[in-house]
């Protein structure tokens, strides 16, 4: 889904990249704050969310755009939106409960979405139907 090497990203997977990123973080980052006693909120800060619209940059070359006026007229706006949103909430306190709850399961369905598409491209490589890719 995310990490498709060979396979073009579809536009509703990509629009899910800087968030489904973002959360990820925040989630580890409150897991690693409750293991060492911190405190029971944790601020949202900007660069999280500039991280997250780097991974949109990056993985925007793979989408498999729908219109042509898209590539254009929908990627940086939203990018841009994106990071405006992260300005927007940059020193908002939110409970460590409810980012671990949201990030660590996302964080776990990234993990699992990278394993599953190593295993495919292995198979595709053993039936030599493509030649075995590199990790993402």
């Amino acid at each position: 889904m995310f990490c498709t090497v060979g396979r073009p990203l579809s536009l509703t997977s990509w629009l899910a990249v800087p968030f489904l990123f973002s959360i990820a973080v925040l989630g580890l980052t409150g897991l690693g704050g409750l293991l060492v006693g911190a405190p029971a909120q944790l601020a949202l800060t900007s660069p999280v969310f500039g991280a997250g619209v780097a991974v949109g940059v990056a993985t925007s070359g793979t989408v498999a755009w729908t219109a042509r006026w898209q590539r254009a007229w929908l990627r940086w706006p939203y990018l841009t939106a994106v990071l405006a949103v992260g300005v927007l909430l940059d020193g908002v306190r939110v409970p460590v409960a409810a980012v671990v709850g949201l990030g660590v399961p996302v964080t776990a369905l990234l993990v699992a979405q990278y394993f599953l598409e190593r295993r495919r491209t292995a198979e595709l490589a053993e039936a030599g139907l493509a030649s075995p890719a590199p990790p993402c």
